[in-house]
This record gives C-alpha cells, structure tokens and sequence, in this order.
C-alpha cells in the first residue's frame, strides 16, 4: 500500500478518462447551458453529488440552476436545459425525469458512459465519459477504482472544465466571480 503510487494511478486515469471525451460534444453542451433560461440536473448518488458541484459552479458564473427534486425547483419550460448524469443511461429516476422534461419540450443532454442506453431516445445532446461499466462496452477505461468512482470523478471535472471555458469565452474577470459566492457562511 503506497499513497503516492495509488493516488498517481488515480490522476492518470482521470487524464486519459478527460482527454478521451469529445471536445465537440462539451462545447455544444456549453452552447445549450448558455442559451437556455434556467439549467436543471438529475442524477442518483454519488453522481447526483458531483452534479449538485456542477449546478453550483454554474450558478457562480450567472447560471440559473436547479437540483431536481429541491424545494425552490421552478416549473421546467422549452426555453430550458436538463442535464442528466446517468454511467448508465438506465437508472430509473433520472431516465423517468428525462422522459418528463422531453414531454414538456424541454432540450435534455444526458452525460453518460453508454451512447445505446435507453436515456438515447430522451437526449437532444450526448456526453460520453468512457469509463468502465458493467457492460463492458467497446472502448470502455478501465479503472483501479471501485464501481464508479472514476464516472463521478470525471463529471466533476468535466463540470469545472465546462465553467472555465465559458469563463474564458465571456472574458469573465475571475475576481469578480466572489460576489456570488454564498455569504451566509
């Protein structure tokens, strides 16, 4: 047992995991994210948390964003985005959320490790982390990890990639972004 050798595996996988997703998919789905009214996220578990990261970061940078499920959840339109976080593409909830913001013409991009799930017929834009499922599809990353630690761990970063960019698009002064940080604290 090494911490530095373990913790290097780590970093490696999640560069090779990150420059093996499609630089055209991320800037379409920053395209989406900046055209759309409000942004909503669904996910179960630790994707769920790594989404609740994301939401929050976009928020920083004037995004409106929800968590569905929250309390202060507003009433989805076709002026707005979801962004569903699903390995998967099977898990019921976020498939079953996905299914409802398409009846109600709402623009759905599912970020994912599997292009043939049934979130595919529910998503107007898909993301692929290629990471090692349970189906052991073509192309999968393999991983050192537990289950999905390297899906979660990549979505997080993907999320933070996705906000820089649009920070650097917008000529965002990275000072500024302060005054939206929470102050209750």
């Amino acid at each position: 047992m090494n911490y530095l050798q373990t913790e290097k595996s780590i970093v490696q996988e999640l560069d090779k995991t990150l420059g093996s997703i499609s630089g055209d998919s991320v800037l379409e789905l920053v395209h989406l994210i900046e055209n759309a009214d409000k942004v909503f996220f669904v996910g179960v578990g630790r994707v769920l948390l790594s989404l609740e990261a994301v939401a929050k970061r976009l928020a920083h940078l004037g995004v409106k964003t929800y968590v569905v499920g929250q309390i202060t959840e507003p009433a989805i339109t076709p002026n707005d985005l979801l962004i569903v976080g699903s390995g998967s593409g099977e898990s019921m909830f976020p498939l079953g959320i996905a299914k409802k913001a398409k009846s109600l013409d709402a623009t759905v991009a599912h970020i994912g490790a599997n292009p043939d799930s049934s979130m595919k017929m529910y998503s107007d834009l898909f993301v692929r982390i290629p990471v090692q499922t349970k189906l052991h599809l073509p192309g999968e990353i393999s991983s050192i990890q537990p289950m999905t630690s390297l899906f979660e761990q990549a979505l997080l970063l993907l999320g933070d990639t996705i906000a820089l960019l649009m920070i650097e698009e917008k000529k965002i002064d990275m000072h500024s972004l302060w005054q939206f940080h929470a102050n209750l604290e």
